[in-house]
């Protein structure tokens, strides 16, 4: 038992130790560029997989492992560690630092909240759309971690309002008899008459008893149904209620969370990796930016949200279409709690401050930006430089908006009864300290790393040679080859991150676009006039 503690306890020591032992014969063996370089790969993947090492130290091993086995010279696998995708994150953090700062993602979610109205259907359908909403913009822990509050302090007023509500229920239905101690006494003397038979069959007074303690006891519990006044007795299936309402609440802010980050480019870091390894891969295919994404992902968006809606409701809560489109229904206690206290935290807030304002105006700009560059169906504003077509990316847009947060002052001059300005300290609406604490480096050099990782494949072959394996693949259907692509990543994915299993796939699975081509390209030679390539695809 002892060694088993010991394994148990030190089971990461171990797992980082023997990995690369264990390993260690593919490229002594084989000795080719291909398996060194899947050395290093399986090494990194085992340890991001299983987080034996945080991620951002397993995405280093790639700069000195490489330069170790002479596939890449250290200046070149320090270069992929800093992409177009680093300039677009610091850009688009300076914009959430803002909004948590001068909490601004709160009274968008408290108004969002109000505008649906308190029966517990739309308010459900409030705090996932108001969570969803920011998780566009910010990263879907930081969104779900911003409602979370919000969703808290209205469930805990909806606890009291019930408790009072059914306090009073009960005093009315006493009346001038206390009931429920009439219940008691009942009850114990049901009990001891229970015990006392039962005690004559244990002591041979009575051998015939038992079917009658059996009665006995049945019809006591029949008598404790009767006897219970009406909150009583509804008091159990509204608990059973309400419960489902808070799992309702909290499930919605973590679906809407991850539903969120999926509308834009900038939503999550998995879409950010994605957009850096395709425009890598495929430079000359500019097709990707962040107007052709939200257009692409804003209806697969909507239409999941509100499949998940349903479901919650559903399961927790059973529909009931009377109750939630009937126009001046009288509001439950349950209702006006969230109501009263929805308007209280919005009140709090006090009106939109000159921060918020300004954080509102660079938002808006920022987004505004980002769909005019290359909007496709118009010529963007990246066609005013024609000399340098291609040169402006969305990590421009999104740079020259976060420069100006650490700019503009935070406070307006405010002047006195004389009409003199006050001094005051200048600060910016950021502090770069307040940028860093928002910052995710462990994703910026995850990311790196997988850039890194992608390179070495590249210049490796390793690319080329699974590629080579995978070609058999080419003649499956191409839906049957996107269906197991996607079981295959769905399934790691349940039990490592997000970031980490894009970053593991995305060089295995790059070479299945270039063997669809070829397996395509053999269809049309040996079939030039029976399809088209539009046909095919």
């Amino acid at each position: 038992m002892k060694v088993l503690n010991y394994l148990l306890a030190y089971r990461r020591f171990l797992l980082i130790v023997l990995t690369p032992l264990l390993l260690l014969p593919l490229p002594l063996i084989i000795k080719t560029k291909e398996a060194e370089c899947a050395y290093t790969l399986f090494v990194v993947a085992i340890f991001w997989l299983t987080e034996a090492l945080p991620l951002a130290v397993s995405a280093l091993l790639p700069a000195f492992m490489f330069p170790l086995f002479g596939i890449m010279e250290s200046k070149e696998v320090a270069s992929a560690y800093f992409k177009d995708f680093h300039l677009l994150l610091m850009g688009v953090i300076c914009l959430a630092t803002s909004i948590e700062k001068w909490n601004f993602h709160k009274r968008v979610a408290l108004r969002m909240v109000m505008l649906v109205g308190v029966n517990p259907a739309w308010l459900t359908l409030g705090f996932m759309v108001s969570c969803s909403f920011l998780s566009m913009w910010l990263s879907n822990t930081s969104a779900a971690a911003m409602v979370m509050p919000i969703v808290e302090a209205v469930a805990q007023q909806i606890t009291t309002a019930d408790a009072e509500a059914d306090m009073l229920e009960l005093s009315y239905s006493n009346g001038s008899t206390n009931l429920a101690l009439e219940l008691d006494e009942n009850v114990g003397e049901c009990e001891n008459s229970d015990w006392t038979e039962k005690g004559k069959q244990v002591n041979g007074y009575d051998n015939d008893m038992s079917s009658t303690v059996c009665t006995i006891e049945k019809e006591n519990e029949k008598e404790k149904e009767q006897n219970l006044p009406p909150a009583e007795t509804g008091r159990k299936s509204r608990e059973d209620k309400y419960s489902g309402i808070f799992k309702v609440m909290c499930l919605c802010i973590a679906y809407s969370a991850t539903i969120g980050g999926l509308t834009t480019i900038t939503g999550t870091s998995t879409n950010l990796i994605f957009a850096e390894h395709f425009n890598t891969r495929y430079p000359d295919c500019k097709c990707i930016n962040f107007g052709s994404w939200f257009i692409l992902s804003i209806p697969i968006t909507v239409v999941i949200l509100v499949l998940s809606w349903v479901w919650l409701q559903w399961l927790f809560l059973g529909f009931d279409f009377k109750s939630m489109f009937k126009c001046g229904k009288k509001k439950t206690a349950r209702e006006e709690a969230s109501a009263k206290v929805i308007q209280e935290e919005y009140k709090k807030l006090g009106p939109m401050s000159y921060p918020e304002i300004v954080t509102l105006i660079l938002f808006i700009l920022m987004t505004l930006l980002w769909f005019t560059r290359e909007p496709g169906f118009i010529p963007g504003w990246s066609s005013l430089f024609p000399k340098y077509k291609g040169y402006a990316t969305d990590s421009t847009t999104a740079l020259v908006i976060g420069l100006l947060f650490f700019i503009i002052p935070a406070k307006t001059l405010s002047r006195t009864s004389n009409g003199e300005s006050t001094a005051y300290g200048y600060t910016p609406l950021i502090t770069w300290k307040e940028f860093q604490s928002c910052m995710p480096w462990e994703i910026a050099i995850l990311v790196g790393g997988g850039f890194a990782l992608a390179d070495g494949c590249e210049v490796s072959k390793l690319s080329a040679w699974v590629a080579s394996k995978l070609t058999p693949l080419g003649s499956l259907p191409l839906w049957l080859i996107i269906l197991i692509s996607c079981l295959i990543v769905t399934s790691v994915t349940e039990v490592a991150s997000n970031p980490a299993t894009i970053t593991i796939f995305l060089p295995i699975l790059s070479p299945l676009v270039s063997i669809i081509e070829v397996a395509f390209n053999q269809i049309v030679l040996c079939h030039p006039c029976s399809c088209s390539k539009k046909q095919f695809f």
